[in-house]
Formats: C-alpha cells, structure tokens, sequence
C-alpha cells in the first residue's frame, strides 16, 4: 500500500449511515482531493463483509479521482458501530482492507459532534431515524450510550415517534384513548378514512413497513395545529433530548462550562418550532451554560477533522476542510 500521485493524500474520511455513505479524500494541508458517494452501510443486515465490499466502491472511487491507493489515517464514523466493541471489530475489518495505515473508528454521531465545533469538545444529540447522543474532551474522555433502542432505555427516534404517533391515535378511535386529531391525520396521509383501515393495511403490508417513517413529519404537522395529543409527545422528545445532553455534560465534568451542544439529524434540523424551544428551555434550566447549535454541515466534514486530529492538523487545515463542506 502507498500513495501513488501525491504525498499529500492523509486522510480517507469516511460518513457511513443506514441511508448513505460519503467518502473523501482529504491532504494533510486539509484540502479535499476527491468525494464520493455510496449506499447504506448496515453490517447487521447483510454482514460485516458484504457491508464492506459495498463500502470499497465509493473508496475505491475516491481513491482513483484523488490518484492514490491508500492514506495514512483512515477516520470512519459509521451507523451501527453502537458499542465500542463493535467499533473494535469494524475498525479491525477496516484495518484488513489496507485503505489505511492507522484505522479510527467511532458511532457516527461523533461526526456530527465534531462537525460542528471548532475542537473536540462538546456534546451532540442527534435524531433521525433514532436517537444517540455523545459527548468528547480533546483528552480523549467521551460520554456515550448504548442507543440500541428500549433495551438501552430509548425513548424517540423517527421511527419510535411514528410508533408512539400510530399507538395514541388507534386509542384515541376505538375509546382506550384521548381524543386526537392523529386518528385522522395519519391514516389520510395514506389515503385511508380511518386508522381500523391504517392498521389493517400496515398488517397486511399493504403499506409498506418501511413507510411508517412517513408518520414522523404528520405527528409534528398536527402538533403545530395545537392538538395536546402529538404535542405531549413532541414535549417528551423536547425533555429526552435535554435529558441526554445534561447527563453527557455531567458525565464530562462540563456542566459548569461554557459548553457546545450540537443537535443534528433530520428531526433535530427541521425547524420544529415547538421541540427547538422546549430543548432549549429545559436545557436553560438544567444546564444554562449549554451553547444549543444545530448543526446543517455534512457529517463527514466531521470524519474528515477527526482524521485531522490524529494527524496532529493546525487550525488552518481544519479551516480549508471546514471551508470546502460549508460553503
């Protein structure tokens, strides 16, 4: 393994998601040699091997644009490295494939964390299809949980909150329930009078399992219309995430300082008027010096500053890589 066209080529940043992979190849001097996109990246689904094979594509493109056959430092955050020894076993599998000379491998949460900030300190939530949170210090110390769903005491996610969205409006139509405008909203989204219809047709997988996801935007549509339903369930996600981030702060010793909180993902990005405020209220309250910022920026901008880090990058390179994503 060496590189081939250039020996500025350090770094092979690495954003793995159940969705999307980004890759990019990025100098020690922190410019982006070349970018790539792939697939999804679900070792749990199809193995650790095939899960890698389909990650070589986008590498092996990168690598070819950027006119190299390998780096010095390989920094992948990927989806479903949940625990560290899962991290472990990945980034040895990673090792195996020669992309690089050392191999860093962390949940991709981390990149959003880092991703936004200017050093490795701060706390990030993210949600998305799921919910994680994370926390670092540049020694190294870093705040995590578990994040594989109720077994590790979960509560949210896109998917959780279409399932809580799907359980308080079938209640709310055969009388367990509180009314809510959620019997109607969900099952219409679908084009479906009633929700006995929506149930019927999820059962049946005549709507597709994979669309419940589609529930997630209804539940805060109908929350901003004022029904006290989908608004207790939004106010929850408003305090899990608060939650999350007070104990990773306290868990860093960083709840007296001046501290970064990130808050990335679909759900946490879109502009959800009621859970923004209700996150940033409790968080005044139980940790006031947090400094709440969503991050928009790609995660892999995130991967490719850890990757920096290791190398030991200035600030100006860290500033060039940061500037090619931002802007």
């Amino acid at each position: 393994m060496g590189l081939t066209a250039t020996d500025t080529a350090r770094v092979l940043a690495i954003d793995a998601g159940n969705s999307k992979t980004d890759v990019a190849v990025v100098g020690a001097d922190g410019e982006v040699l070349a970018t790539a996109r792939g697939g999804g990246f679900r070792p749990p689904t199809v193995g650790v091997a095939a899960a890698l094979d389909a990650l070589a594509e986008p590498v092996g493109r990168a690598f070819g644009e950027a006119g190299v056959t390998g780096v010095d430092v390989l920094s992948a955050c990927l989806a479903n490295a949940d625990l560290p020894v899962e991290e472990e076993q990945l980034a040895a599998a990673l090792h195996a494939r020669a992309w690089g000379t050392s191999v860093e491998v962390r949940n991709d949460t981390f990149a959003i964390l880092r991703a936004g900030v200017a050093e490795p300190r701060g706390v990030a939530v993210v949600c998305g299809a799921g919910i994680n949170c994370v926390g670092m210090r540049p020694d190294g110390r870093t705040a995590r949980f578990p994040a594989l769903g109720r077994i590790s005491g979960d509560w949210g996610g896109g998917w959780g909150l279409a399932e809580e969205a799907l359980w308080h409006a079938a209640r709310a139509e055969d009388g367990r329930g509180e009314p809510t405008a959620l019997a109607r909203t969900l099952p219409a989204h679908f084009g479906l009078p009633t929700m006995y219809a929506l149930i019927e047709a999820l059962h049946l997988e005549k709507v597709e399992h994979a669309r419940r996801h589609e529930l997630t935007p209804v539940l805060f549509e109908t929350a901003a219309q004022g029904d006290p339903v989908a608004r207790s369930v939004v106010g929850r996600l408003a305090e899990e995430v608060a939650t999350m981030a007070t104990v990773a702060l306290t868990r860093l010793d960083l709840l007296d300082e001046e501290t970064p909180v990130l808050l990335g993902g679909s759900v946490l990005t879109a502009g959800h008027a009621q859970l923004d405020d209700g996150i940033r209220e409790r968080l005044a309250g139980w940790a006031p010096k947090a400094d709440v910022r969503v991050v928009t920026a790609r995660p892999v901008l995130g991967a490719a500053l850890l990757g920096l880090d290791r190398l030991g990058a200035g600030t100006g390179a860290q500033r060039r890589a940061r500037a090619y994503w931002e802007n």
